[in-house]
């Protein structure tokens, strides 16, 4: 239990540490924590002593949980934590290489609307639940984390993959590899869901694409294993809006419509150029930032070939997370793989970009800034620009 624990996070500010925090301090231990910087995710951590500076603070007499961003700190791993965390309740899992902060947020919030007192842990911003944890006294509902092998260590009475797709290479060396982690961790827990083996839903969503009607039906099948029939779930979750970062609308100037996705990997770039087609019969022009050196180098080809789905795309440098530069590895490996006779940019820098996708945009046009860095900084330097 967490009653009468001192806990510090390092690492605080981040998606996931910040929830965890918050879901610390709600069940009785004592927080604080420290970042680097400044974060919107600190909002949300009323009470808690936070204090920001360039090197990890961890005030002696405390438990120390650690983000996997700081792996030469001593103390927990977050995934030690959130292993803690699923222990204490009724919980499911959410993970696979797309759509489990989306499909995450959809279970939360069919069970939140229905009365039935969830808490959860998402990374991202649910806009219709107030923010990427909350507190309840009913099942717990975690996004797990397969990028650094997280989720092997979760033991849920529900656990749900979406789908298996190599999009982490420095953790995995193929597909396969992915795939029989994830099935060495559902062997270990009671109920399952597999979200490849289900028809997409075909009742209306909010959220477009059919990757969202996909997570839709797979948290259909979650919730009926936790005990929510579908005909009570249905007509909530056709009210559900989204996460943050996902098909996020920035605004619309001039006729053009900016749209802000965290999609970073080919599939999901595809997924989110069908789905502005679904919302437009105009342009849909992107603005994309590459996330992470080893994923450039090794889908700069498919990630070429994702964009060039769209009419038109301008590409940045690459946002490099936690990695350090590799040496030949640019956003240019993706502008050479986009399909000749596309409009093309490379732009470097983001704010660069933003005005030169502005530049290229018509009335009745869909301008879509995808990435899993700091790209969402673009969309309103594009209305701007287009002022």
């Amino acid at each position: 239990m967490l009653e009468g624990r001192r806990l510090w996070f390092v690492g605080v500010g981040g998606a996931g540490l910040s929830s965890y925090a918050f879901l610390a301090k709600a069940w009785g231990a004592e927080v604080g924590g420290w970042d680097s910087v400044e974060t919107p995710y600190l909002r949300g951590l009323d009470g808690v002593a936070i204090e920001i500076g360039p090197d990890p603070v961890a005030p002696g007499g405390w438990e120390v949980v650690v983000s996997s961003a700081y792996p030469h700190v001593a103390g927990i791993t977050r995934a030690e934590f959130l292993a803690e965390l699923v222990s204490l309740r009724r919980s499911i899992v959410v993970a696979g290489a797309h759509g489990k902060t989306t499909t995450t947020g959809m279970i939360a919030f069919v069970l939140a609307e229905l009365g039935l007192d969830p808490a959860w842990l998402v990374g991202g911003e649910i806009g219709q639940l107030g923010g990427n944890a909350g507190v309840g006294e009913g099942w717990l509902v975690v996004e797990g984390d397969e990028s650094d092998r997280t989720v092997e260590r979760l033991r849920p009475e529900i656990a749900v993959v979406t789908n298996v797709e190599l999009d982490h290479h420095a953790t995995f060396g193929s597909e396969a590899e992915v795939a029989i982690m994830f099935d060495d961790w559902l062997a270990k827990v009671p109920q399952v869901v597999r979200g490849w083996e289900l028809e997409p839903v075909s009742f209306e969503l909010t959220v477009p694409g059919e990757h969202n009607r996909r997570n839709a039906a797979t948290a259909l099948a979650a919730l009926e294993l936790a005990g929510v029939g579908r005909s009570d779930a249905e007509p909530v979750l056709a009210r559900f809006r989204g996460a943050g970062r996902r098909f996020e609308l920035v605004g619309e100037r001039k006729g053009v419509t900016v749209v802000d996705d965290y999609a970073h990997h080919p599939s999901e770039i595809e997924a989110t150029v069908a789905a502005a087609r679904e919302r437009t019969d105009a342009r849909v022009l992107v603005l994309f930032q590459p996330h992470l050196y080893s994923r450039t180098r090794h889908l700069a080809h498919e990630l070429g070939a994702a964009l060039s789905t769209a009419d038109a795309a301008c590409v940045t440098e690459v946002y490099k997370a936690r990695e350090q530069p590799v040496p030949g590895v640019s956003g240019k490996l993706v502008v050479d793989a986009l399909r000749p006779g596309l409009q093309a940019g490379w732009a470097p820098r983001v704010e660069e970009g933003a005005k030169l996708v502005a530049s290229w945009a018509l009335p009745g046009d869909l301008v879509l800034t995808v990435g899993a860095g700091d790209v969402e900084r673009a969309g309103p330097l594009v209305l701007e620009a287009l002022r």
